[in-house]
């Protein structure tokens, strides 16, 4: 079992901060809305999975934020921080680790919100710091719209580049590309929304690299609470019609396939022995398949 370090637990920090503001943002606009909702936190501990030696020590746990409103159809906010073995079947395909060596620790922050308003996008967000021989940050951010304007999608895309060209001229380009190849459903030969950025194996081999990955996935955290909340104004008011109200169930539809069939983050925290209502959160509350 990997031990908790020094970064694992500054990345923690921010990551819990991080969730505050969002959800202090998203419950600012339901009130904006006259709603009076507000997140309930539930805090979970960590269980051994099938495959791991007996857990020693503390094995981590997380807190689930859940809020349901008038604005905010469901939106989850989960921060976790986890260690232990990963199972033999499974060690070998995680980076750094192998059936001789299957321990880690991980800390992440995982967004998922589905809107009440078919106008307004729905959203997912994720990052993360994982330690096994080797350690990394990954995360990312899409946009999901059952009924996509152009111009969100330019103004969201707008504040990832402007963060990833903080940081490397290059990050854009690679990012956005692996978020329409990650984000897609090949059953159906299309993409869940309209794309983002994705990444993964941002590798610290060092303390300068450690700072230098920690700052982007920072800048992609603060460029998630820049931008979205503004779409969530600018559409939350908007009339919509049964149709727009279904198609928007339908895309709700293909979300969850997706996530049930391809998200890396949903088989790592089953595999992991993650809290069930945090890991299935993302699923939508009400969705169609014609």
């Amino acid at each position: 079992m990997t031990d908790w370090t020094p970064y694992t637990e500054r990345a923690r920090q921010w990551f819990e901060h991080l969730r505050d503001l969002i959800c202090a943002e998203f419950e600012a606009i339901e009130r904006e809305a006259g709603s009076d909702a507000a997140f309930a936190y539930t805090p979970w501990s960590r269980q051994s999975v099938e495959g791991e030696g007996a857990p020693e020590g503390d094995t981590g746990g997380g807190t689930q934020g859940l809020m349901k409103g008038k604005v905010f159809e469901k939106v989850g906010v989960n921060v976790s921080t986890v260690r232990g073995d990963f199972s033999p079947q499974f060690a070998g395909s995680i980076n750094g680790a192998s059936a001789d060596n299957p321990g880690f620790s991980a800390t992440g922050i995982s967004l998922v919100a589905h809107m009440a308003n078919p106008h307004v996008p729905a959203v997912h967000m994720n990052t993360r710091f994982l330690t096994t021989t080797k350690a990394w940050f990954g995360g990312g951010a899409d946009l999901n719209p059952p009924l996509p304007y152009d111009e969100d999608t330019a103004e969201f895309h707008a504040e990832f580049k402007a963060a990833c060209d903080r940081h490397d001229p290059a990050y854009y380009a690679k990012h956005k590309a692996w978020a329409d190849e990650y984000f897609y459903i090949p059953h159906r030969k299309v993409h869940r929304g309209v794309g983002g950025i994705f990444y993964d194996h941002l590798e610290c081999s060092d303390e300068a690299a450690w700072e230098a990955n920690f700052a982007y996935t920072q800048d992609v955290g603060r460029a998630f609470l820049a931008v979205f909340p503004r779409l969530v104004r600018k559409r939350m008011g908007m009339d919509f019609t049964p149709a727009d109200k279904a198609q928007q169930l339908e895309w709700r539809g293909r979300y969850a396939e997706f996530n049930l069939v391809y998200d890396r983050g949903t088989l790592f925290g089953l595999k992991t022995g993650g809290n069930i209502d945090a890991i299935l959160m993302s699923l939508p509350p009400e969705a169609t398949w014609s």
